[in-house]
């Protein structure tokens, strides 16, 4: 959690690292379009997220000096099953927003993004006994509208959306759970995860099927996986610690905006019932984000 009383200074470079590491995450589908636009397959383009986020995992915890946590964390058997089981939801995470991208479902992934900070408070009501805001209520009630809109105009469930904000709320749930900075976390979830994308890229590879030694310009943005992995969540938990909550949450709507932006203007389609959809979200967001401001400045009076 954020120091209320934190300097200015490093306030503005908690926002900076903030607005960096969701912006990442709002391009990211432009990513993994110019790779499926190289050929490069689902699966593929998941092995090779687990294997290059390893070593730059690996680097964030020697440089931050982290070690020795990562060395107790291994001795816990209790937190190491946590992280297994938060390393499982991650997974399913990435799997389906890859997928959703490849498959040109930009929109309702954006629409699982906007709708997670609500699901939160739902979670965190029903389960862990925080109290809701009369906002809060009235957000999720929009979001909610907001979904079974969103059913009726893709004629199902949106799987996709929903699917993203439940397996990024389990994530969230679990890693609360878990005593272990972000980092240490982190290096553990992707160390659970190298050997199965290396074994992976290595079968890839050997059956000719594999992307990886196609050309140099393939190498780089396969590898590239491993920073666009690793250095957003670093600079969110440095954001994080920095930051008040309210904050963030106004910053984790940047994402999927841009998301729904690019989703837009590769061409998916946008129907009367979809733009109703995102109405009632959008509604709920800003519902969500009046009692974030307004909690902040009743924290700001005393202070």
């Amino acid at each position: 959690m954020s120091d209320p009383s934190a300097p200015d200074g490093e306030r503005r470079s908690g926002l900076i690292a903030g607005l960096i590491c969701y912006t990442v995450w709002g391009f990211l589908p432009l990513y993994f379009h110019l790779l499926s636009g190289m050929g490069v397959g689902v699966w593929e383009m998941i092995g090779e997220r687990l294997l290059w986020a390893f070593p730059w995992a690996l680097g964030l915890v020697i440089l931050s000096g982290q070690w020795p946590q990562v060395l107790a964390v291994a001795r816990k058997p209790r937190t190491m099953g946590l992280l297994a089981l938060s390393t499982l939801a991650i997974l399913t995470n990435w799997i389906i927003y890859v997928a959703a991208v490849a498959s040109n479902h930009i929109i309702e992934a954006a629409l699982g993004y906007y709708i997670n900070p609500l699901l939160n408070m739902a979670v965190g009501a029903l389960f862990f006994r925080e109290r809701l805001s009369t906002e809060g209520r009235i957000a999720i009630g929009l979001a909610t509208i907001g979904v079974a809109v969103q059913a009726v105009a893709l004629g199902r469930l949106p799987l996709i959306s929903l699917g993203l904000a439940v397996s990024f709320c389990l994530y969230g749930i679990l890693r609360k759970q878990v005593k272990a900075d972000a980092q240490t976390g982190l290096f553990v979830e992707c160390a659970y995860l190298a050997p199965v994308g290396l074994a992976y890229v290595i079968w890839m590879q050997h059956s000719g099927a594999g992307h990886l030694l196609a050309s140099p310009a393939t190498t780089a943005m396969l590898m590239l996986a491993g920073p666009a992995t690793v250095v957003p969540l670093a600079l969110f938990a440095f954001a994080a610690r920095r930051l008040p909550l309210t904050a963030v949450g106004f910053l984790q709507f940047i994402a999927p905006t841009i998301g729904f932006i690019i989703g837009v203007a590769v061409g998916e389609p946008l129907t009367p019932m979809r733009i109703l959809s995102f109405g009632f979200i959008w509604a709920g967001v800003a519902v969500f984000g009046y009692g974030a401001w307004r909690r902040m400045r009743l924290v700001a009076k005393p202070a």
